[in-house]
């Protein structure tokens, strides 16, 4: 079974709904999520907000956060996941920042290195990503890990 329609599969079993912050991803997540027919039942929205004042405009990203932590961190993509479902009133928020190359990055946080997270009712979760390849094969791969997570913390959820 393919990565979305596994996600679909959880997300109508759970009946939520999901909205999407992107940074270099630049709106991958979005399109494969809209690639599902009947898709606008459960996906509400997706944000590409590139720059850290899009991040703090549009998504409420507290600008001390990006201070203390970089704009590349779990902190901020927690909070991007946050603001984009209360924003939007969605279920479930889904977030990705990162260093796609070639130029960014530094000794912490290389190139390829993604943060992935998640919110919902119960809060934010997120990951460290690793990445290799060019600038739109880690594109490609965080696109496909975001779902990924997102799949398995709904997993989590209803488990419960």
């Amino acid at each position: 079974m393919s990565i979305i329609l596994e996600c679909e599969k959880w997300v109508r079993k759970l009946g939520v709904t999901i909205a999407t912050a992107e940074s270099c991803t630049g709106g991958l997540v979005a399109s494969e999520m809209v690639s599902v027919p009947h898709s606008s039942d459960w996906f509400l929205e997706g944000c590409v907000t590139y720059s850290p004042e899009a991040k703090i405009t549009r998504l409420g990203v507290n600008p001390e956060s990006i201070v203390k932590y970089g704009v590349v961190s779990g902190e901020v993509a927690c909070e991007m996941a946050k603001g984009v479902r209360c924003n939007l009133g969605a279920d479930w928020g889904l977030s990705t920042t990162g260093y796609a190359g070639p130029g960014g990055g530094d000794s912490e946080n290389p190139v390829g290195t993604v943060y992935v997270a998640v919110s919902n009712e119960l809060g934010e979760r997120s990951i460290r990503l690793s990445l290799s390849g060019d600038r739109n094969e880690i594109r490609l791969q965080a696109m496909q890990r975001a779902i990924e997570f997102l799949i398995s913390e709904m997993k989590k959820q209803d488990s419960k």
